[in-house]
C-alpha cells in the first residue's frame, strides 16, 4: 500500500471479515505467562513511532468485543491481551493510543476474576498519540481494556448513506496503515509485534460486518458477528468494515465485495484473481492465508488498495471495465507474500514490504498481460521516480532510513519506497538470472514467514544465500550503495516499451503540426498510453492545444481517474477553464488521494485557483476520508499563489521544449504532485 505526505496529522487505513464462531469465552485462571528470553534481533530494534516495549512483554493474541455505533460514529467495548512476558523484572505494559477514552483496566486472577490496574494516560503526541502505561506488577497472562473511540478517529471514517453509492445505508471502514490502529484499539502498534486475534461485533442488523479475518462469503446479515484470524499479523493490518454489502464469487477461495450496485462490475473486472493467486503460488510457494477476497470501497477510500490478510480494500477507481488497472490487485496480492508474510520491522523499512511487492507485482502482470504491458507500467512509476528526485531531499532517496528521517511514518518518499525498492530487485535478477533469483526470493519468503525483520536482516540473507552462493557477480558495496545511498546507482537496468515509442511520435508530431495523430492509432491505446501522452506533455499548452485534444478525445470528463489524474493538472497550468466544472465534478466525487492531490496541488498555485480549490474542498470535505481531508488541507494552507495565472506556452516554445521519444522516460512531467517533499505513498 502507498501513504506519507508533507503534513499529515495523522490518519486512517481499512479493511474486515466475518465468522460465525463465537468469541472465545473468558478462560479459567492462568498463572502468568512465563518469562522468555528476548529474541536477539527484536531486542535490537527500536521502532520509533511506537511507545511499545515489546522487549520487555508481547501482545500473543487479542480478542476484541465491540459495539458499533453508527450515529454516535464510535467502536466501544473491550480490548483483552494475552500477554508474553519476556523480562521477569517487567512490572508494566506500555501501549499505543489516539483520542481513546480508556473507561478501566483489568487483569485476570485465580479463578477467571477481574481485578482492576492502574493505568495512566499521557497526554497527546500530534504524531504518535498518547502513551497508555498500565500497572502490572505481577505480569499476568491476560489484561482487559475497556475503551471507545472518537468520532474523529484518524483510522476510521464512517459515511452517511449519502456517501456511499447505494446512498440506502450508512457505511464505515478503517485504514490502520502506517500507525493509525491505535486510534481504534488500544495496542503495541508496531510491525515488530504480531498476533492472532479473535472478534466479536455487534452492529445494526443491516450492516454486514467484515474483518481481516475468516469471512464467511455465506454470512447473514444479523447484527452480530464473530472473527478469527489464526495467522499472526501485526497491527497495521488489524482492518473493519461495515454497510450494505454482498459477495459475488470468483473462485473457490476468491470473491469480491461490494455495495450491491458495484459487486458483480467488480467480480468481472477482477475476474483474473484466482490465475493471479496460482502464477504468484508457482513463483513464491503456497498462498498461507486461506481465502483471498477483495472488498471495493466507497469513492472516499484514500488509498488505490490496502493489503489486509485475506480482505484487499480497494478503491472503486480501477474498476473501468477494461482490466486496465488490475495491476492494484496484483500489488496487493503480492503482499500476501511480501508484506504479510515477511513484514518491515519498523516504518523506517517499508522498502521490504512496498519495494518487494512492487516487484512481484510486476512479475505477475508480466505473466498474466505479457511483457509489454509489464514494461509501460514500469516506466510510468519510473518516471515518476526521476521526476520526484530532482526536489526531494535526499536523506529520504535511501531505502533504509535512518532514525529521525522523517517525523511521521507517512512522509516516507512512496517512489522510493515503491519503486527503487522494486528497481533493486529487478538489478539482482539481472546480475542472478531470473530463475536464481527466483529460487533465492521463494527461500527468503520460506525462511522469514511470519516474521517482521529490519533491513539488515535481508542484507544478511542476501549475503548468505545469493551473493556467497554466486561469487563474483555482485559485492556488498554495490548491493548497500542502493539501500543507503541516495539515487539510482549508474548501470541501473533499464526498460523500454515499444507502444510507448509510438505513443511519443505521435505527441512530438502533433506539438510540431497540431496534426492529431489517425484514430487507428489513438482507439487502440490502453490506459498506460494514454497516462504516458498526457504526462509526457510540456508543463503547459495553450487553451487552444487543450481545446483539440478534448474535442478529439473527451479526456475532460473521463471516468478513467488515471487519465483525470493527469489531465485536470495540465488543464490548470495551462489556463484551460472549460475544464472547471469537471474538475469540480472530480474533487468532489473521489477521495482517492493519488487522483485528486496533483490536481489541488496546481489550483493552489494561483489566487484563482486557491479560490476554487477552497469552494471544491469545503463541498467535497464531508466525504472525504481523514487521511485525505489532512492532505488537501495542508496543501491549501501552506498555498503561496502568484497574483496572476502561469501564462501558457505558446505552440512553437511548447514543441521546443517537448523531449525527444529517446529523453521521454529521463524527462516526463511528474505526476503525484511532489515537490520539495514527499508525497504520501498510496497502497498500491
Amino acid at each position: 500500500m502507498r501513504h506519507p505526505i508533507l503534513m499529515l496529522s495523522l490518519a486512517a487505513i481499512l479493511a474486515a471479515g466475518c465468522n460465525r464462531d463465537p468469541a472465545p469465552a473468558t478462560e479459567t485462571a492462568q498463572p502468568a505467562a512465563p518469562a522468555t528470553a528476548a529474541a536477539p534481533a527484536a531486542a535490537a530494534i527500536t521502532d520509533e513511532f511506537s511507545y511499545a516495549q515489546p522487549d520487555k512483554v508481547r501482545i500473543a493474541d487479542l480478542a476484541l468485543d465491540l459495539a458499533l455505533d453508527f450515529a454516535a460514529k464510535q467502536l466501544s467495548g473491550t480490548a483483552t491481551y494475552t500477554l508474553e512476558w519476556k523480562d521477569q523484572s517487567a512490572t508494566e505494559l506500555v501501549l499505543d493510543a489516539r483520542a481513546l477514552t480508556i473507561d478501566k483496566v483489568e487483569a485476570e486472577g485465580a479463578g477467571g476474576a477481574w481485578a482492576p490496574l492502574q493505568f495512566a494516560l499521557a497526554p497527546e503526541d500530534k504524531t504518535l498519540g498518547s502513551k497508555l502505561t498500565i500497572q502490572a506488577p505481577q505480569r499476568p497472562a491476560k489484561v482487559r481494556v475497556t475503551y471507545k473511540t472518537s468520532p474523529e478517529a484518524s483510522g476510521l471514517q464512517w459515511l452517511e448513506a449519502s456517501m456511499t453509492a447505494g446512498k440506502q445505508h450508512p457505511f464505515m471502514f478503517s485504514q490502520s496503515q502506517q500507525i493509525h490502529a491505535r486510534s481504534w484499539v488500544p495496542l503495541q502498534d508496531t510491525p515488530q509485534v504480531r498476533f492472532t486475534y479473535t472478534a466479536h461485533v455487534t452492529a445494526p442488523a443491516e450492516a454486514m460486518v467484515l474483518m481481516s479475518a475468516d469471512n464467511d462469503p455465506k454470512a447473514v446479515r444479523d447484527g452480530d458477528y464473530s472473527f478469527k484470524m489464526p495467522q499472526k499479523i501485526p497491527s497495521y493490518l488489524l482492518a473493519i468494515a461495515a454497510g450494505d454489502l454482498v459477495f459475488e464469487p470468483i473462485s473457490q477461495r476468491a470473491g469480491v465485495w461490494a455495495e450491491p450496485g458495484m459487486a458483480s462490475r467488480a467480480a468481472e473486472e477482477f475476474s483474473d484473481t484466482e490465475k493471479m493467486i496460482q502464477t504468484a503460488e508457482k513463483l513464491y510457494g503456497p498462498y498461507r492465508w486461506d481465502r483471498y477476497d477483495i472488498l471495493v470501497l466507497p469513492p472516499s477510500f484514500p488509498y488505490g488498495g490496502m493489503e489486509n490478510p485475506r480482505l484487499t480494500f480497494a478503491t472503486p477507481t480501477v474498476v473501468t471495465g477494461d482490466k486496465s488497472l488490475v495491476s492494484l490487485v496484483a500489488h496487493e496480492l503480492a503482499h500476501s507474500w511480501s508484506g504479510n508474510l515477511v513484514t518491515f520491522a519498523t516504518p523506517n523499512d517499508a522498502w521490504l514490504n512496498e519495494g518487494f511487492t512492487s516487484y512481484v507485482e510486476n512479475r505477475l502482470i508480466e505473466a498474466l498481460y505479457g511483457q509489454e504491458r509489464a514494461a509501460q507500467e514500469t516506466v510510468i512509476g519510473r518516471n515518476e521516480l526521476k521526476a520526484e528526485y530532482k526536489t526531494i531531499d535526499p536523506k529520504l532517496q535511501v531505502l533504509s532510513l535512518k532514525p529521525g528521517a522523517v517525523a511521521d511514518p507517512d512522509e516516507a518518499s512512496s517512489s522510493t519506497v515503491y519503486t527503487k525498492g522494486a528497481w533493486l530487485l529487478q538489478f539482482l535478477e539481472q546480475r542472478f538470472g531470473r530463475a536464481d533469483f527466483d529460487a533465492f526470493l521463494r527461500g527468503y519468503f520460506d525462511h522469514y514467514a511470519f516474521q517482521s525483520i529490519p533491513t539488515t536482516e535481508f542484507l544478511k540473507y542476501a549475503k548468505a544465500n545469493l551473493l556467497d552462493k554466486h561469487p563474483g557477480k555482485l559485492t556488498m558495496q554495490e548491493l548497500e550503495q542502493w539501500v543507503y545511498e541516495p539515487g539510482i546507482p549508474p548501470g541501473a537496468p533499464q526498460v523500454q516499451s515499444r507502444g510507448f515509442s509510438v505513443v511519443d511520435a505521435a505527441r512530438v508530431a502533433w506539438l510540431g503540426s497540431a496534426q492529431l495523430p489517425a484514430p487507428a492509432v489513438t482507439s487502440a491505446w490502453s490506459t498506460q498510453e494514454w497516462v504516458h501522452f498526457i504526462e509526457s506533455m510540456p508543463e503547459t499548452l495553450t487553451p487552444e492545444q487543450l481545446k483539440q485534444l478534448d474535442d478529439a478525445y473527451k479526456l475532460t470528463g473521463t471516468p478513467n481517474g488515471e487519465i483525470a489524474q493527469r489531465w485536470y493538472p495540465l488543464t490548470v497550468r495551462s489556463g484551460y477553464a472549460e475544464a472547471r466544472p469537471a474538475i469540480a465534478e472530480f474533487l468532489q466525487r473521489i477521495g482517492r488521494r493519488k487522483l485528486i492531490m496533483p490536481t489541488y496541488e496546481a489550483l493552489v498555485k494561483t489566487d484563482d485557483g486557491l479560490a476554487f480549490a477552497k469552494d471544491v474542498f469545503a463541498k467535497a470535505r464531508p466525504g472525504y476520508h481523514p487521511i485525505t481531508t489532512a492532505s488537501v488541507e495542508a496543501t491549501i494552507a501552506q498555498a503561496k499563489p502568484a497574483a496572476a495565472s502561469a501564462t501558457p506556452t505558446s505552440d512553437a516554445a511548447a514543441a521546443e521544449d517537448k523531449p525527444t521519444a529517446d529523453d521521454a522516460e529521463k524527462n516526463a512531467t511528474h505526476t503525484d504532485g511532489t515537490s520539495g517533499t514527499a508525497e504520501p505513498a498510496e497502497t498500491n
